[in-house]
């Protein structure tokens, strides 16, 4: 049956700010996509990221481009070719995900393999400020099981130790968001071993990485900003011990399942990752994350209004999407 195609923006507020080394931001605005063949829909979200040059305008722009191939019965393969990796593309290759599986009268799990997903780990994520504001927000969240933390300054030792005091039993990433410098990475490494950091996200710029290939690595590293697509992973590895896949960077559920199998066969850890989203651009993402090494799928934690039904969370667990949010 003919497809036909929607895309429109909404607007989540978050609870207080979300600050990284980049800057704050108070409200996560989102852009839908929506297919229906009459019968049947599926959807999908993505998150607008301006450090890849993308906006709420860019994206519905490129949507808009794709439309009429999607209408004429374009399929999630040939999508892969006429867009760019991405959010616009994320947003419809989920939305076709969640149509193909109500149609198939199964779930997108059964779809991609999986059995039975289960319910996973995931960070809670803490906002970059001042040391003692960052062991009060540790302190606060002392009971959940591991804690991705936001640094990326030019001296991040007394947040470092700040953030293992106030959380003396949570296991720890640090997420530098390209903040660090040759010139204070053997620093900020030392101090992250010091205090039994589990993981150190992105901590130079994309592009000028090469010192993680020279310098020892006391604490295991993953690459966010340095990896899009799956043809990126093998120029990072003796650089990197794991890489963040995110499906607004894969540009999708499809290409992000493919990102996995071949970072899993060059050796490098998974971290699947997230932008500040709804449940809806979560829930795919758990597929993913069956399994792997750190998940990172706390978007809706973060939000003062989540979408209805959403994902269910409980303490440091995210439950796999029931069929009536996605899949």
């Amino acid at each position: 049956m003919p497809i036909s195609l929607t895309a429109t923006v909404e607007h989540f507020p978050i609870a207080g700010a979300f600050t990284i080394s980049r800057g704050s931001k108070t409200t996560a605005s989102v852009v839908t996509c929506r297919v229906t063949d009459g019968e049947l829909w599926g959807w999908g979200e993505c998150v607008p990221y301006a450090r890849y040059g993308e906006s709420v305008e860019s994206v519905l722009s490129a949507i808009e481009t794709v439309r009429p191939l999607i209408e004429e019965g374009m399929t999630r393969t040939d999508l892969q070719k006429a867009m760019k990796a991405g959010a616009a593309r994320n947003a419809v290759d989920c939305a076709l995900w969640d149509l193909e599986a109500k149609r198939s009268g199964s779930s997108a799990a059964a779809l991609v393999g999986i059995a039975g997903p289960t319910p996973l780990t995931t960070a809670y994520t803490l906002s970059l400020g001042e040391p003692d504001q960052m062991r009060a927000q540790a302190a606060k969240h002392a009971h959940r099981a591991l804690l991705k933390v936001k640094v990326g300054t030019a001296d991040d030792t007394a947040r470092i130790r700040a953030v293992r005091s106030g959380a003396p039993a949570s296991r720890i990433i640090l997420d530098a968001n390209e903040g660090w410098t040759a010139a204070n990475l053997a620093a900020h490494f030392t101090a992250c071993a010091e205090n039994g950091i589990s993981l150190i996200e992105q901590p130079l710029p994309a592009g000028r990485d090469e010192i993680l290939a020279s310098l020892p690595r006391p604490v295991p590293v993953c690459a966010d900003e340095s990896v899009h697509a799956t043809e990126d992973l093998e120029r990072l590895v003796g650089r990197y011990d794991a890489v963040n896949i995110k499906l607004d960077k894969t540009g999708g559920l499809t290409e992000a399942l493919r990102m996995r199998a071949a970072a899993e066969a060059l050796g490098l850890k998974i971290m699947v990752g997230c932008m500040v989203g709804s449940s809806l651009a979560m829930a795919p993402a758990v597929l993913v994350a069956q399994g792997a090494d750190f998940v990172d799928l706390d978007g809706p934690l973060l939000l003062s209004k989540d979408r209805t039904p959403g994902l269910r969370y409980e303490a440091s667990l995210v439950f796999p999407p029931e069929a009536s949010l996605w899949g």
